[in-house]
């Protein structure tokens, strides 16, 4: 399992990287699943949702399984209130869960 914890807010450019990464990884490590944790983001925008979303797209289509964990309420809100959404994109309150998500689907 690979655990990407995000430890500060991203420019667009970051969040492209971060994506390379992460796929570097699960290729690297053969990983199977993957937990990104966004705990301490303050802000996810339109860039940084569709960017999540397709770094899911990615890790799925190089065979591994994902959950974003971590989104904070208020953060939740106000995606919800700009129509934004990860609805193809299993999410959890935090890392135990998410785990506990990537366990269940095996």
């Amino acid at each position: 399992m690979l655990i990407v914890a995000v430890q500060e807010e991203l420019s667009d450019s970051d969040m492209q990287e971060m994506q390379h990464r992460i796929l570097t990884e699960v290729s690297r490590r053969a990983a199977s699943k993957v937990i990104l944790d966004v705990s301490l983001l303050d802000v996810i925008d339109s860039f940084s949702t569709r960017m999540l979303s397709d770094i899911a797209a990615s890790v799925s289509l190089r065979g591994a399984r994902i959950a974003i964990v971590g989104i904070r309420p208020e953060i939740a809100m106000a995606m919800v209130l700009l129509g934004l959404n990860l609805e193809s994109v299993p999410t959890a309150l935090n890392l135990d869960h998410g785990m506990e998500i990537l366990r269940d689907r095996s």
